[in-house]
């Protein structure tokens, strides 16, 4: 049935290609401007692989939330534990969850206590404006925790003065609800958003109750703006055999995430300053068993201090640019302690550009001091080549690290130690690849290499032992990815086509140990496609593809699809989930939902 559709599939899409095709006219990639890496560029001239989830992508994805969304790209490894994003980690290129740094608007949000709550504070899609995906070593750019990537959330800019709502119900008891308004004043402008999601869950005890608050504003447009985000994201939610196998315990969590960041900007004919202050805070409570609380409870709160300056100069020698960042981190733990780390990272950077510039070379490096791991120097090299006005080939190397998180040096529950002797793991990456992009077609390809040491798993001699937090593995990860974007046009109506793939191979060097928690499970094949079509003027169709081989073995098909309908200030969408009812299980022993649809509607007020 399945090898079936997918072919029906494939045959509606050529004949829809030779029906009247002409090329799309709309805003290109050519005209991003990447605003993730310290010296701005347009997307074009960049030198390293970085995929664009624009808002026209957002708003065709069939997804409602940000770790959907993601599972779109190849490369990026979206773990999920549940519905609606309410616990999902992120991998980039065979990496783990702990070595990928998300930024929203350039604010770095990693957390101390783990990567597990990375994305506790991804933004809701109603405010954000696209989504950059740095891919390989970043650490030159970004510091601790890019070892594999970075993904930055661009909020949008402005909504103008307008009001939407939007109301959804469907499977699972499903019932979400939100409010964004947009406000244009005379010196000041605003975007607020306001959230719900619920559910009764899936299985037993996989309900949630997540509540979501955003604020943008920028202040003294006439004179030096100042713009302050600020967010709180609530979820509480059943976490049935998240960490374990008992299905009489049903553990159950709770996180809390918010943001608040003020930021200006200084700018001359060939110096653009940008400092920046920060507060994020996370608090994370778990139960092992949700209906009595003294059994086992973890409570983590962290707490992370910012300020930076990030800045770039223009002279006849190309473009300088440099940048500090100083923070104080503080965790209060009734398991992991109360600790506190300072951190300084000092970046440089350069970009020549030779050969009527076709030709671009940029060194650069960071210099990085914790308090309590002391200094680390990571450099790195961009190269680009542009061949023609679309065609850019590229290669980049750097070495890239990550510290211990405060559960890998402190962690203690009767099955699990950490190490406070920990070191930082380490790798040096290499990547070479080339980028084609026009109105009508876009596509890139790389090649990646990654040699990591010290990485750190949990081991142990003894069945009876716990498992121990140690630097002891070596890793050598290769692979490839392609990716396509076919816009056209059938009877004047606006159609597109996406297609990605990424194969990874892993070897691990050689090992002397009896018991390992974290076996090597990436994507060894990852196939990403999405077609997005115009049915009539008013209506958008959209069916998403992806397949999933892991390293161990399992294979998975998903097929995702949304309709939706405008009627004047109106939006009517019906979003379908694993339509074919795929089992399958991304990680742990959480197994993901059957089929399921999610019924919407969406009013504006201009």
């Amino acid at each position: 049935m399945k090898t079936k559709f997918a072919l029906t599939a494939f045959i509606l899409f050529m004949s829809i290609g030779h029906a009247q095709i002409e090329s799309i006219k709309t805003d290109s990639l050519q005209e991003v401007i990447i605003t993730s890496t310290r010296i701005d560029l347009p997307f074009k001239e960049n030198s390293r692989t970085i995929d664009i989830i624009s808002s026209e992508d957002i708003k065709n994805s069939a997804t409602t939330n940000v770790a959907d969304l993601l599972q779109q790209v190849a490369g990026v490894d979206i773990r999920r534990r549940g519905t609606a994003g309410s616990q999902a980690d992120v991998y980039i290129r065979g990496g783990s969850f702990d070595q990928t740094l998300l930024l929203i608007d350039g604010i770095k949000m990693d957390d101390a206590q783990t990567g597990h709550h990375t994305m506790n504070a991804a933004l809701p899609i109603e405010v954000i404006e696209r989504i950059e995906i740095i891919k390989g070593p970043a650490a030159r750019v970004f510091g601790q925790n890019a070892f594999t990537g970075a993904i930055n959330i661009v909020t949008k800019k402005q909504l103008k003065n307008s009001v939407s709502t939007n109301l959804e119900t469907g499977s699972f008891g499903q019932l979400n609800g939100s409010v964004t308004l947009g406000s244009e004043l005379e010196n000041s402008s605003h975007i607020i958003h306001v959230g719900k999601l619920t559910s009764e869950g899936y299985r037993n005890n996989s309900d949630y109750n997540n509540s979501n608050y955003f604020i943008k504003s920028v202040f003294n447009k006439k004179a030096q703006a100042v713009e302050m985000i600020a967010t709180f994201f609530d979820r509480k939610f059943g976490a049935e055999n998240f960490y374990t196998t008992n299905p009489a315990w049903n553990e159950y969590e709770e996180t809390q995430n918010s943001l608040i960041g003020f930021t200006t900007t200084f700018e001359s004919k060939k110096l653009k300053i940008k400092p920046r202050v920060y507060w994020k805070r996370n608090q994370d409570m778990f139960l092992l068993k949700r209906n009595e609380p003294n059994f086992f409870r973890n409570l983590h709160i962290t707490d992370k201090m910012g300020a930076e300056v990030n800045a770039s100069y223009n002279s006849e020698l190309g473009v300088t640019g440099f940048g500090v960042d100083l923070s104080k981190i503080y965790i209060r733990s009734n398991n992991l302690g109360n600790r506190n780390r300072f951190m300084t990272n000092v970046f440089l950077e350069h970009q020549f550009k030779l050969l009527n510039n076709r030709l671009d070379i940029t060194p650069g490096v960071a210099v990085t001091y914790f308090s309590d791991f002391k200094f680390h120097a990571f450099p790195g090299l961009d190269i680009g080549y542009r061949l023609t006005d679309n065609f850019k080939i590229y290669g980049n190397t750097g070495y890239t690290y990550r510290i211990p998180t405060y559960t890998d040096l402190f962690y203690s529950d009767p099955a699990t130690v950490g190490n406070a002797n920990l070191e930082p793991e380490e790798a040096l990456s290499v990547e070479v690849g080339g980028k084609y992009i026009t109105p009508k077609f876009t596509g890139s390809f790389a090649v990646f290499y990654r040699d990591a040491n010290k990485l750190i798993d949990y081991v142990k001699e003894n069945e009876t032992d716990r498992f121990m937090a140690t630097n002891l593995r070596d890793l050598y990860t290769k692979g490839f990815e392609v990716n396509t974007s076919y816009n056209f046009k059938v009877n004047n109506l606006n159609q597109n086509f996406s297609l990605g793939y990424t194969f990874i191979e892993d070897e691990v060097g050689d090992l002397n140990i009896n018991f390992s928690r974290y076996s090597i499970n990436s994507l060894k094949h990852h196939v990403t496609s999405r077609l997005s079509t115009q049915l009539v003027k008013n209506m958008n169709f959209n069916i998403v593809y992806k397949h999933a081989e892991r390293t161990a073995g399992l294979s998975y098909n998903v097929w995702d699809a949304s309709i939706v309908i405008a009627v004047k200030q109106f939006e009517f969408t019906l979003t379908a989930a694993n339509i074919f009812n795929e089992a399958y299980i991304e990680t742990g022993f959480v197994p993901m939902p059957p089929s399921n649809v999610l019924f919407g509607l969406h009013y504006s007020f201009n």
